[in-house]
């Protein structure tokens, strides 16, 4: 715990004063209580636990002072709370290398159908941004709640040459940064400090790929910077090992040609077929990312995998870390040992 005014806790000294001058007036009342035989001998007569009864009420009195002055520091403390905000930003591999018909009816068209039905299972309330990544990263759908745009951004993506998984990193980051103030989109050049180890936004990234990288930033890099903002990486090596099964994503591309033809998809992913693609996925990098990053890696070598994956994924609850000033909690003690050691004088001291 700690103080926003810590300088006020110097007031904690005169609860000592407070007591020496207590003790100072019953000493000076003893000299009077011995003229009055009868008295003494109403005093003798009492139980002995009355005699610490009448000092009970001046106790909590000084609690009440000591939890005030607590109060007037304004006590702060680090708490964990659950988040409404949550953001989910999927970054998926459009590389030219999704279009492997390894796993039916290919890697890009059953990487959507998993990931819609992903979409479809989250809560209302969940922002659901896509990132799309090939030779370079682009925006497909920045977060919404609203699940036919979501829908729609996903059914449109095609593919494109390269992979720069480090990119879809920090495009992601970006995207976060764009709807989350704590986080510093890492194309900015404004100093920050990092979060501290273990602490996370309500915010993860979901990236699927079935490659390595051959271009733009190197991931554990990406990593890194999606370490110092708290956002935990979760990474989905989607394929089988050894593949040598041909290319088609003629029934994905609606453009049929491999450029980029509007700012928010990728264009065409190789016509109607040939071709193979035996470049292995990059397990380590992948799992070194998502360690980094608090997250966790998983590999899916089939449609029914990777839909698993997805299902399994710690999305459900979001919290955040934030530091919040307790000093009403003080107060109320204060109020309750006040109110305490009125009705106690009452009831034990009707005299005095």
């Amino acid at each position: 715990m700690e103080y926003l005014w810590s300088s006020l806790l110097y007031l904690l000294f005169l609860i000592p004063i407070l007591i020496l001058a207590y003790v100072l007036i019953l000493r000076r009342r003893k000299p009077y209580s011995v003229r009055f035989s009868s008295l003494s001998l109403i005093r003798s007569a009492l139980p002995k636990q009355s005699q610490w009864k009448r000092h009970v009420p001046f106790v909590l009195f000084l609690l009440a002072m000591s939890s005030l002055i607590m109060a007037l520091a304004r006590p702060t403390s680090t708490v964990t709370l659950p988040s409404n905000n949550a953001t989910i930003i999927l970054a998926l591999d459009v590389s030219r290398s999704m279009c492997s018909t390894d796993i039916a009816p290919n890697r890009l068209e059953a990487a959507k159908a998993a990931a819609l039905q992903f979409i479809e299972s989250q809560d209302a309330n969940t922002q659901i941004g896509i990132v799309a990544f090939a030779g370079f990263a682009v925006v497909a759908q920045p977060p919404t709640t609203d699940r036919d745009l979501l829908e729609t951004a996903i059914t449109n993506l095609t593919t494109a040459r390269r992979t720069a998984i480090g990119e879809g990193i920090l495009m992601s980051l970006d995207l976060i940064a764009e709807f989350d103030d704590s986080v510093v989109s890492p194309y900015s050049q404004a100093e920050f400090t990092p979060i501290p180890e273990g602490q996370y936004v309500p915010a993860i990234i979901v990236l699927l790929t079935d490659g390595v990288t051959t271009t733009g930033i190197h991931p554990i890099e990406a990593a890194i910077m999606a370490q110092q903002r708290g956002v935990r990486v979760y990474t989905i090596g989607f394929g089988t090992a050894n593949n040598t099964s041909p290319m088609n994503c003629s029934f994905s591309s609606p453009y049929g040609f491999d450029q980029f033809t509007d700012p928010q998809f990728f264009g065409g992913g190789g016509g109607g077929g040939g071709g193979q693609f035996r470049r292995e996925i990059d397990e380590e990098t992948l799992k070194i990312v998502s360690g980094m990053t608090g997250g966790e890696y998983h590999l899916a070598e089939s449609s029914a995998e990777l839909q698993k994956v997805f299902d399994n994924l710690p999305t459900q609850i979001f919290t955040v870390t934030e530091t919040t000033e307790i000093s009403v909690f003080f107060v109320i003690f204060a109020a309750v040992f006040i109110l305490l050691a009125i009705v106690l004088a009452i009831i034990w001291n009707p005299l005095l």
